[in-house]
């Protein structure tokens, strides 16, 4: 019994990485790392409604994980004003070859979703979506961290800095080490299994520490650690499924191509053979 580990969740479990995010000292933490300023020029951050306004009925609804209104201090001139964002936060376990596409999608949605029918256009605010990836969406690149913008091709002009979006694939942390950063220490600790990873991460900075702690609070509540096994079991039984429902798919494709005449050759390519009459 004295050997035997203390249960941690897994945080990029989308289930305890919504827990987290919903201590706001957390939240400060970990967006002040995304965009590179300091915790103390964050003056406030709010959880908005997760649901996309639809326009028309037959408009496909979106659902984000973590919507966030940001309230910051930013230093133009040498004066201080005020800036307003909102940010989506999803973390994505299984491989999802359209996640661009899928991340556009709620990007566009969230920021068309500011504005109400004779409203001017000054009213929309900078949207920012936020993809933490268990699988390898970049596999040519070596970095773990990427954030887009809208450029013109030849010039590197910014259209607007309305529109961006930040993609942290964990998947690469294990490949090479990277220099040291803030945001560096958070995908250490969102990838972290055992808890000397946790604890390692958590060493580093007092907000990672914070979501160390309420980890531990998370994990020992039975009624938090049953919906999150429940939320762990309904992700492996999806996989499952996408997995067998591609072989059999496989499987049937191949039967019917050998039915049609196709055959394949030494090098595993199909051609098709044709029967003499």
């Amino acid at each position: 019994m004295g050997n035997e580990e203390t249960f941690l969740m897994k945080p990029k479990v989308d289930f305890c990485f919504k827990e987290l995010m919903e201590d706001a000292e957390i939240r400060r933490g970990f967006i002040s790392a995304l965009l590179g300023v300091e915790p103390r020029e964050i003056e406030r951050t709010e959880l908005l409604p997760t649901f996309l306004r639809k326009e028309h009925s037959e408009d496909k609804l979106g659902i984000l994980d973590i919507r966030i209104f940001i309230c910051e201090q930013l230093a133009e001139e040498g004066e201080t004003s005020t800036g307003k964002r909102q940010m989506d936060l999803e973390i994505q376990i299984a491989p999802f070859p359209a996640w661009p596409e899928r991340s556009l999608f709620y990007l566009a949605k969230m920021y068309t979703g500011l504005i109400q029918e004779g409203q001017d256009y000054d009213v929309l605010q900078k949207c920012i979506h936020v993809g933490i990836l268990d699988f390898t969406l970049f596999d040519e690149d070596e970095e773990f961290y990427s954030r887009f913008h809208l450029w013109e091709d030849s010039r590197r002009r910014m259209y607007t800095d309305k529109l961006e979006i930040h993609i942290l694939e964990l998947t690469k942390l294990k490949r090479r080490e990277y220099p040291e950063t803030e945001l560096l220490n958070w995908a250490r600790f969102f990838n972290a299994e055992k808890k000397e990873e946790f604890e390692m991460a958590a060493g580093t900075s007092q907000y990672i520490e914070r979501a160390y702690e309420r980890l531990n609070v998370l994990s020992a509540d039975e009624e938090k650690r049953l919906e999150y096994e429940a939320r762990e079991k309904a992700i492996r039984d999806h996989n499952y499924l996408m997995t067998t429902n591609l072989e059999l798919g496989r499987k049937k494709g191949f039967e019917q191509g050998k039915k049609q005449g196709w055959k394949r050759d030494a090098g595993k390519v199909w051609r098709k053979v044709w029967r003499k009459a």
